[in-house]
């Protein structure tokens, strides 16, 4: 991946970052992805998490505001989530 130099970032650091995260509606959804949060960010807690069930209810859908404090950071954390086998979509 291509090193972005800090002066054209367009992330001032550290700053709170939200990530939407989607996937099946289960009860284990937001606790985990609450914990792989934490992995990547420390001072992330319940009170930086947003939930919203689907028109159907067969989804759920989360926003985690972290505060970010480099790119490599995010890169990871979107990376884990992205592969994570409960998580559908990432933006």
């Amino acid at each position: 991946m291509q090193t972005i130099p800090p002066s054209e970032s367009l992330i001032e650091y550290p700053s709170d970052f939200p990530i939407k995260i989607m996937g099946p509606t289960h009860i284990d959804f937001a606790p985990t992805i609450t914990a792989l949060v934490v992995s990547h960010d420390p001072t992330f807690h319940e009170g930086k998490l947003e939930v919203r069930p689907s028109g159907k209810g067969n989804y759920t859908g989360l926003t985690v505001t972290v505060r970010a404090v480099s790119r490599e950071q995010l890169d990871a954390l979107y990376n884990a989530l992205s592969a994570h086998p409960m998580v559908k979509i990432v933006m």
